[in-house]
């Protein structure tokens, strides 16, 4: 069982933690740290944990993980910037992927993935200031087929061209109404 280093405001500290990450992550991250020996090797795991319920990791849940599994805060900031599929900032309610693999770059996806960018004032990477868009350049959609493609959220839309992006964020706009 691996104990804590237990401070003089150890209950703040851990109280704080449960505030920022809640209850139930909390309990997680404390129990992987209760099983393990060495509980960073439970830390992607948990940083999976914290960005699926939040979407995203902040600096405050960083902090958080760190202390729950005492683990130094410089190896969960590591472990979150090095691989790519944690974020560090919030997502858009439309996560927008536009392939840019061979077949839909030849295909004419960059001048698709300029009209988003113009619509949407956003580069790669980055998300829409009223949260509704995020906008990400993928390596390959893997329907080739339909190039030039893109995906939003799980739903892939091919062949793309520059002309049907502002019809596609409209419809997106329309169903984040129903939502």
């Amino acid at each position: 069982m691996n104990e804590v280093l237990q401070t003089d405001n150890w209950q703040e500290v851990r109280a704080q933690c449960r505030e920022v990450l809640t209850e139930p992550l909390a309990r997680s991250i404390e129990k992987c740290r209760a099983e393990d020996p060495n509980p960073a090797s439970r830390l992607i795991q948990v940083l999976h944990e914290v960005q699926d319920h939040f979407g995203y990791i902040a600096p405050d849940h960083i902090d958080a993980v760190a202390q729950l599994l005492q683990v130094p805060a410089a190896k969960v900031a590591g472990v979150a910037t090095f691989y790519h599929f944690f974020r560090l900032t919030p997502r858009g309610k439309f996560m927008i992927h536009v392939c840019l693999g061979t077949a839909c770059y030849v295909k004419g996806a960059e001048r698709v993935a300029q009209k988003f960018k113009e619509e949407l004032g956003i580069d790669f990477g980055e998300t829409t200031k009223d949260g509704m868009f995020t906008l990400e350049a993928s390596r390959c959609l893997g329907t080739c087929g339909l190039a030039p493609v893109i995906m939003i959220e799980d739903d892939v839309h091919g062949p793309i061209t520059p002309d049907q992006v502002p019809a596609i964020l409209e419809k997106c706009i329309e169903k984040a109404k129903t939502l």
